[in-house]
């Protein structure tokens, strides 16, 4: 049974169409009007159970030494790992901006992994704020610009 923000997926074609439209009017409740097709604001869940999830996002500014270390590389391999989408981006004043929209639980392992860094980073903050999927528009999957 499907809990109270899920919609459960079913293996036959009828049924296949009432989740899709148990799916929109979960986007309705949840955002106050349909999701567009490229906001990605709604996906099933990669643990294969059948639900819909809500992708969240956050921002990050990641401070220390953390440019030139490989720092944006080995983020994006552990955001590929945990399928986070985004980008990680060096700032002209040394910091990393990491933009991590996904499931809920893998956007915060990747913010939780964001202070571990590469072996040849030294991390010393790390401030983190939501930002609206709607708005940010990530990639399709993790870039580093």
């Amino acid at each position: 049974m499907a809990g109270p923000a899920s919609v459960e997926f079913a293996d036959t074609l009828p049924q296949r169409a009432a989740s899709f439209h148990a799916c929109e009017k979960l986007a309705v409740a949840s955002l106050g009007r349909r999701a567009m097709p490229d906001e990605g604001v709604f996906r099933l869940s990669s643990s294969g159970n059948g639900y819909i999830h809500r992708m969240i996002c956050r921002k990050c500014l990641v401070s220390g030494r953390v440019q030139g270390v490989f720092y944006r590389g080995t983020a994006a391999q552990r955001a590929r790992e945990l399928g986070v989408r985004g980008y990680a981006r060096n700032l002209p004043d040394g910091r990393v901006e990491v933009l991590a929209c996904g499931d809920g639980e893998a956007v915060q392992a990747f913010v939780d992994w964001l202070w571990i860094g590469s072996s040849a980073s030294k991390v010393t903050a790390v401030e983190v704020a939501d930002a609206p999927e709607q708005s940010a528009r990530p990639p399709a999957d993790f870039d580093t610009a």
